[in-house]
């Protein structure tokens, strides 16, 4: 799909086959993942997808909001090998200060591409 990620990474974890993503959330990713292999001198990062696509049913199994950007293939929880979590949420908030979702957990960082305006967490 890109330089960073595969198909397969994005995939709901159900095993449902839900593994779309879309276009503009995937060259978020990639665009961050590029940032910092240029920050790192590196050809290119190490990424882990820890969520991208959600089928309904999956996302309502872990607690989810029906509502949740996941379920439109429109989010990805992410970790950069060697990049602290807040430091990809920093970038982040800085290039889309006034667009698409982020959010900062203690192991990875949530982008998605919400037509709704900016949301922080």
């Amino acid at each position: 799909m890109t330089k960073n990620i595969a198909r397969y990474e994005v995939a709901c974890h159900c095993g449902c086959g839900f593994n779309s993503m879309d276009f503009e959330t995937l060259k978020v990713v990639q665009k961050c993942c590029d940032y910092f292999a240029r920050l790192l001198k590196q050809q290119r990062v190490v990424v882990t997808i820890h969520s991208g696509a959600r089928c309904l049913m999956h996302n309502r199994a872990i607690g989810a909001s029906d509502a949740s950007q996941h379920v439109k293939a429109r989010a990805i929880d992410f970790h950069i090998v060697g990049v602290r979590p807040f430091e990809v949420y920093a970038y982040l908030d800085k290039k889309y200060e006034d667009r698409y979702g982020i959010g900062s957990y203690k192991t990875f960082t949530h982008i998605d591409t919400r037509s709704n305006g900016p949301a922080r967490w």
